[in-house]
């Protein structure tokens, strides 16, 4: 990578997300992150991918643009191994995400802010 290229902002179309240590202020690396979609009309999810968070707390694309179809998502990350890996129990043994994309040109960024005993997240660009 050259000097000022921002690798932080995905192509049209792609899913992405970051995964900040709030206790610690810390980008939260080595997380497990599955991705799947629901197939629709049911209740089954089909996992189309999985991934682990870098030293930045990021994923290169969860999906290429050409995976991002219109549908109902869900991103289920791996936070009580995280935790064990730092000496600390948690609340929650994982954390799961689902939203729904409505139009797949758009970029999806999905945050995650985890604590040992809290986590939020929103949708970000």
């Amino acid at each position: 990578l050259s000097q000022g290229e921002d690798t932080s902002k995905p192509a049209n179309g792609s899913l992405t997300t970051h995964v900040l240590n709030t206790a610690t202020g810390l980008p939260a690396t080595g997380i497990a992150i599955q991705v799947a979609q629901l197939q629709e009309p049911g209740t089954q999810w089909m996992e189309l991918a999985q991934r682990w968070t870098d030293e930045d707390g990021r994923c290169s694309p969860l999906l290429a643009p050409e995976q991002v179809k219109a549908g109902t998502y869900k991103l289920r990350f791996e936070t009580a191994a995280y935790w064990q890996g730092l000496g600390h129990t948690s609340f929650y043994p994982f954390v799961e995400v689902v939203f729904t994309i409505t139009d797949p040109a758009q970029k999806f960024h999905v945050p995650l802010l985890i604590s040992p005993f809290s986590y939020t997240t929103y949708r970000g660009s």
